[in-house]
């Protein structure tokens, strides 16, 4: 790379890299940084609404709160360890699965990724439009608004976005500090007839197994995400420091943002999370309320920036595969514009009763990530062990192929087994049916998946082709081969 580009490129202020390599003389970040930015991240108001769902379906408090924990430690982990593979390839997160499908045959784990970006883009301009709570009902002038500020977040891109999620993680805090406290105080206390529990029961196996369920998808879903923000980072990065930075932000802001929804949800009949939060702040002082409704649609329109930036990276990718395309900023503005175009289009027809559209859209993103992230991370940790051609997995053409038939095959083997332990509100499977509607299909897609991959993958002799590829990309991009 000639020194005028590596300057064209540091110095602008819109980020020029997208579905490339980032080369080791353009990384920089610090591995904390990935703490905050993955705290505001899963501190928005869609995290609150997964704490509804125990107390919603009869469980009590406590185990609504056992199950959030349980779920989200269990998800966060799937996520955490993808955060390593950034700075060891400075590559996009789903770019990096051409090795495990081929250039072609990852298709399919892209669309379910636009699906996932695009379904929480949709999401939050809803809650952002209702959050802003002047003539919410405009949604014809608030929607567009929304959607297009987000979008010049995202082709600002990785820099800008990591800036503001840093900023609003104090912000958020200060805030939230303040409600959950009053609410742990206030709600419970046996002095105030009016906090008697909307919900009396104490335990049903369904309402911990879905909370459970839905605080992993939750988190795993977030899966497809991580490596856009930490391949910037340095090769030699530290692998724990960045997967726990990584796991605490993400796990901590679940966690307490999912418990409080559930508190809320408890105590508070038919709770929804703008006009709850809303009134609960009122609480503290009149006008803490909206303040705390407006800091998180603040948030919100951030990680909106976050998710139309990684549609960008996978739609790109998924059209390059077919259609080689050079990465420019033509091209960033072009996609993003598609992306907000789509998203607005949704957002626009969706019906106003959400809350179970957003279960089952929880659902299923988990269901099509499962099958992805395991394929991946077993890929990565223990077959090639984080050695790989970062040239040929750009160019389509390259060493990994069109269509790889093992990552596809275990792709395939582990939806098939999940399909019997589905349980959505169009289609429920038999064996969810027989454990009352409870979900476990996580659990299977992740063992069938990732042991399938493992097995069809481990007597594969190292390939020649692909030892010297990875050799000419170590020389091509300054890194140090191991």
């Amino acid at each position: 790379m000639s020194s005028q580009l590596h300057s064209e490129r540091t110095d602008s202020v819109i980020e020029s890299r997208s579905i490339d390599v980032v080369p080791e003389s353009e990384r920089h970040g610090k591995v904390w940084h990935q703490g905050p930015f993955w705290f505001a991240g899963n501190f928005v108001l869609t995290t609150l609404v997964v704490g509804f769902t125990g107390p919603t379906m009869g469980l009590s408090l406590g185990f609504s709160i056992l199950a959030v924990v349980l779920g989200v430690g269990f998800g966060t982990f799937f996520m955490a360890f993808h955060a390593n593979q950034g700075p060891t390839m400075g590559l996009a997160q789903m770019i990096q699965s051409r090795a495990q499908f081929g250039s072609r045959g990852v298709l399919l784990p892209f669309i379910a990724t636009v699906f996932v970006y695009v379904g929480f883009l949709v999401f939050d301009t809803i809650l952002v439009a209702q959050g802003i709570g002047i003539f919410p009902e405009a949604t014809w002038f608030w929607y567009p608004i929304i959607i297009a500020v987000s979008i010049v977040i995202a082709v600002v891109g990785h820099d800008l976005l990591h800036l503001i999620q840093r900023w609003m993680t104090y912000i958020l805090i200060a805030v939230f500090l303040v409600i959950t406290v009053f609410a742990v105080i206030h709600f419970p206390s046996a002095d105030i007839a009016a906090a008697a529990p909307v919900r009396t029961a104490g335990w049903t196996v369904s309402g911990f197994l879905v909370q459970f369920s839905l605080a992993a998808g939750y988190n795993i879903s977030y899966s497809v995400y991580v490596s856009d923000y930490t391949r910037y980072l340095p090769r030699n990065s530290s692998a724990p420091k960045l997967i726990g930075s990584v796991y605490a932000g993400a796990g901590l802001s679940a966690v307490w943002l999912m418990s409080l929804g559930a508190l809320l949800a408890s105590y508070i009949p038919d709770a929804d999370p703008i006009s709850t939060l809303r009134s609960v702040g009122d609480m503290v002082f009149p006008g803490f309320g909206t303040v705390a409704v407006l800091v998180s649609s603040i948030a919100l329109v951030s990680i909106m920036g976050v998710n139309a930036y990684g549609a960008m990276l996978t739609g790109a990718s998924a059209i390059d595969g077919f259609r080689p395309m050079k990465p420019t900023v033509r091209l960033r503005v072009v996609a993003l514009v598609i992306v907000g175009t789509v998203s607005l289009v949704i957002a626009l027809a969706i019906p106003d009763d959400y809350l179970d559209s957003f279960n089952s859209f929880v659902g299923l993103m988990l269901y099509f990530l499962i099958p992805w992230t395991a394929v991946n991370l077993v890929d990565f940790y223990l077959v090639r062990r984080g050695r790989y051609a970062l040239d040929d997995i750009v160019d389509g053409n390259g060493v990994y192929g069109r269509w790889a038939w093992k990552g596809l095959t275990a792709y395939a083997v582990g939806f098939a087994a999940m399909i019997p332990f589905f349980s959505l509100s169009f289609y429920t499977g038999p064996v969810a049916s027989m454990i009352d509607g409870a979900d476990m299909s996580f659990a299977v897609g992740l063992l069938v998946s990732g042991l399938t991959y493992f097995f069809l993958t481990r007597s594969q002799p190292a390939k020649l082709a692909e030892e010297e590829a990875i050799r000419r990309s170590a020389v091509e991009f300054g890194l140090d081969e191991h």
